[in-house]
């Protein structure tokens, strides 16, 4: 399977590489290894989500309400439980964020599946790509905040209460809104890393029975990592969307 892998990492490097290199450094970044950006972390992650859209096509294209097939009842659990998420922490308008709320939940929980299969490193358990949906959710929810409030209501958020504490309320509310991307981040990385190792030195000390509490804790950890991300990301949208009549 990782053979595969490095296979299927070497094709899209042959396809793509050079302009993608040629883009990143023109952006300024460019990669370690020139000709050659697409790394495997970021093959999994685009077979996660060429997996998803797959999915949810089929499923919509086969919706039945007399007979749902497994993969619709599957879709519809997922859905309910973010659903009841989503309504419990925003409990204003959250229908319209809960594709996205499903897509941090699904997407994370697959990466961080992927550490599962023999061969397989875990994408999650590089910093970038924890950094980069955290960026995403960063971005989405003070759009959102924006859009719904506008900017001046917006920017009331970050004043507080009492007027005279505003000139030391806003460069805290700055610093704290930053440090969401790194405690989204870190969260995410440090906890899937040390699964992986976990689970490597389970596997060196004792490759027969000890492994199997290994594979379970590291699929624990994927669960609740998962969940962990898509309750903070609604939190986030909560404040940021919330109307003070309303919070």
């Amino acid at each position: 399977m990782h053979e595969l892998l490095v296979q299927l990492t070497a094709l899209l490097n042959h396809l793509f590489g050079v302009p993608l290199t040629d883009l990143m450094d023109k952006a300024g970044f460019p990669p370690a290894v020139p000709g050659a950006p697409i790394h495997n972390r970021l093959t999994l992650q685009l077979i996660v989500t060429v997996g998803l859209l797959f999915f949810f096509i089929y499923v919509r294209l086969r919706l039945s309400v007399e007979k749902p097939k497994a993969g619709q009842q599957l879709a519809e659990i997922v859905y309910e439980f973010v659903e009841g998420q989503a309504r419990d922490i925003i409990h204003y308008d959250y229908e319209k964020y809960l594709s996205y709320g499903t897509m941090i939940l699904v997407f994370v929980l697959l990466n961080n599946l992927i550490g599962l299969l023999p061969g397989m490193d875990t994408p999650t358990a590089s910093p970038v790509v924890p950094l980069g949906l955290a960026i995403l959710t960063f971005v989405y929810y003070n759009v959102h905040g924006l859009w719904k409030q506008g900017p001046w209501g917006y920017f009331k958020h970050f004043l507080g209460p009492v007027w005279w504490l505003m000139p030391l309320m806003l460069p805290m509310e700055i610093v704290s809104h930053i440090a969401r991307v790194v405690s989204l981040t870190v969260r995410l990385y440090a906890n899937m890393f040390a699964s992986d190792l976990l689970t490597l030195v389970g596997f060196s000390f004792v490759p027969a029975i000890l492994p199997i509490a290994f594979l379970g804790l590291h699929f624990g950890v994927a669960l609740i990592q998962c969940y962990v991300f898509m309750l903070l990301t609604f939190i986030y949208l909560s404040q940021a969307v919330s109307h003070e009549e309303e919070m």
